[in-house]
């Protein structure tokens, strides 16, 4: 079975998540991750982005890995139906007069000022992996939050790659000036909602351990912390400085 999840661009970065499961020992994921590193590595990309149980974190180190932050993950079964507000509208990007450039400056926005240590990609980075992530009708997929005409926020649900029924936000956040007044938690609900019709039966969340004001969203909404995970990253530039 896949001890990892993996996301690969090109020679860019790949991104790895450990898949942890109760019954296979910490020794089987090492070995695992051995063997994908050194694969990384003879690919020569240019950084590795890992996310891991703490537990291997003198592990990691020693492999001139360097850590980023941690993060909580949280999740409930997603049984309903979940808040809404006639108040708040709420449109997909593919059904909206937002275009492409103006919906990656509304996701901008959402990113200002936020709790989570783990910013890696530039938002044309990120706009560029939506297709790629999403497939081609990711637009359906990006949800725009508003109120009187103003745009306040957006949430991405899809399902988990590699899974038929664990839902996932690829992004979900409220502008700097709407903060502080609930609307994260409402936006947050509706879009468990929006996870159901595709399929979802669990939501999985997570966020830096540092991030208070969602981890209130998460509870607030019913779901349960299950883990806390590493955010490690090595960079390819720095293995061959060491070589050299």
């Amino acid at each position: 079975m896949n001890l990892f999840n993996l996301i690969k661009k090109d020679q860019e970065y790949w991104l790895v998540d450990q898949l942890k499961v109760s019954h296979i020992p910490n020794i089987d994921y090492l070995v695992a991750f051995d063997k994908l590193l050194t694969e990384w590595q003879e690919q020569n990309v240019a950084y590795l982005s890992l996310l891991m149980d703490e537990e291997n974190e003198d592990w990691l180190l020693k492999r001139r890995f360097k850590k980023v932050s941690s993060i909580v993950e949280y999740t409930r079964i997603l049984e309903g139906p979940f808040k809404t507000s006639k108040s708040v509208q709420v449109v997909a990007l593919s059904d909206s007069q937002v275009s492409d450039s103006e919906f990656a400056l509304l996701y901008d926005a959402c990113r200002t000022g936020s709790a989570n240590k783990n910013n890696l990609f530039s938002i044309s980075q990120i706009m560029e992996s939506l297709e790629r992530e999403l497939g081609e009708n990711w637009r359906d997929q990006c949800f725009i939050f508003s109120q009187n005409g103003m745009n306040s926020g957006i949430s991405i649900p899809h399902i988990e790659e590699g899974t038929t029924d664990e839902g996932r936000m690829f992004y979900f956040g409220v502008v700097p000036e709407q903060r502080g007044k609930g609307y994260g938690k409402l936006f947050h609900a509706v879009t468990l909602e929006l996870l159901k019709p595709l399929g979802a039966k669990i939501y999985v969340g997570s966020t830096d351990t540092g991030n208070a004001p969602m981890r209130k969203i998460f509870e607030t909404n019913g779901c349960i912390l299950r883990d806390i995970k590493g955010i490690y990253r090595i960079d390819m530039e720095k293995v061959d400085e060491l070589i050299k």
